[in-house]
């Protein structure tokens, strides 16, 4: 994926830093090295230009999310989660994308516990381009298409991805949440849209943790947190659906509460989580 550094340009032409590096190589390239340097050069230009108007009017999007968007590739599966590739995280959430093109992608959604039995959630931070502002669970992303986070033994590939971006967003270094701690549960097929033009596609693994941890939010990825014990999760959802305090609840959190997570916090508590997990399943809450 190419990376493009903030430029200005000059009559439409090149870009500054492209331009300049031009003019001064020629000067000392023989004739044909310098035709093959103005071709690499223009065509670079020409991504960036193809890349830029793929945007459109996304050119106020914040620039760490726009950068998120089109440098991450995600992982696309079917519906039982056997890879077929991989796309931008841009036209993984396109709606357009997913309803035309049926594109659905591997996600996690991570539950971090403390040894109180608290759920630490999040607010998802203001600038996110799918479900700004809303509360979550701990952490929710994706594998990316790299070796690393393809693993497929015991899901150690999503688990590798869960720890580094409990890292990225929550800034929770990775050896306080070792993957060996993490229990997969299982899985979960959902569509939800965000607005016209952005949603989620995904195949969900669902990653349980309890840890005692210190966090650190990031504020590109994170507007807050809070620790919440069952009755204060209940008080939440009772909030959400009444509509006070303009609180909303991401979709996929909302599936998890609504189907698994209360039987499973129990067992959380009881020291019985291994009771719970079923990875032969797929559940489609569609």
């Amino acid at each position: 994926m190419l990376k493009f550094p903030p430029f200005k340009t000059i009559d439409n032409s090149l870009p500054l830093h492209w331009s300049s590096s031009f003019q001064f190589a020629s000067k000392s390239l023989p004739l044909t090295a310098q035709i093959s340097t103005f071709v690499s050069l223009t065509l670079r230009r020409r991504s960036f230009t193809t890349i830029t108007a793929a945007m459109g009017d996304d050119s106020g999007m914040d620039a760490v999310q726009r950068r998120l968007m089109f440098d991450d590739e995600c992982i696309l599966v079917d519906e039982n989660d056997n890879v077929l590739g991989h796309d931008t995280k841009y036209n993984c959430h396109l709606m357009e994308k997913i309803e035309n093109d049926n594109l659905l992608h591997r996600a996690f959604s991570v539950f971090l516990f403390n040894s109180k039995y608290e759920l630490l959630l999040q607010q998802r931070s203001e600038t996110k381009v799918t479900f700004p502002l809303v509360w979550t669970n701990t952490c929710c992303s994706h594998p990316l298409y790299r070796e690393s986070e393809l693993i497929p033994e015991n899901a150690l590939g999503v688990r590798n991805a869960a720890q580094r971006k409990l890292l990225d967003e929550l800034g929770i270094p990775a050896e306080d949440v070792p993957v060996d701690e993490f229990t997969t549960l299982g899985r979960m097929l959902y569509k939800a849209p965000s607005d016209g033009k952005w949603g989620e596609h995904e195949v969900d693994y669902l990653l349980f943790l309890v840890r005692d941890v210190a966090v650190n939010p990031n504020p590109d990825e994170v507007a807050d947190i809070r620790y919440v014990n069952q009755e204060e999760l209940k008080e939440l959802l009772r909030k959400a659906d009444a509509g006070e305090e303009g609180l909303k609840l991401s979709p996929w959190f909302r599936l998890v509460v609504d189907n698994f997570l209360f039987k499973w916090w129990d067992h959380v508590q009881k020291g019985t989580l291994n009771e719970a997990i079923d990875m032969k399943t797929i559940h489609k809450l569609i």
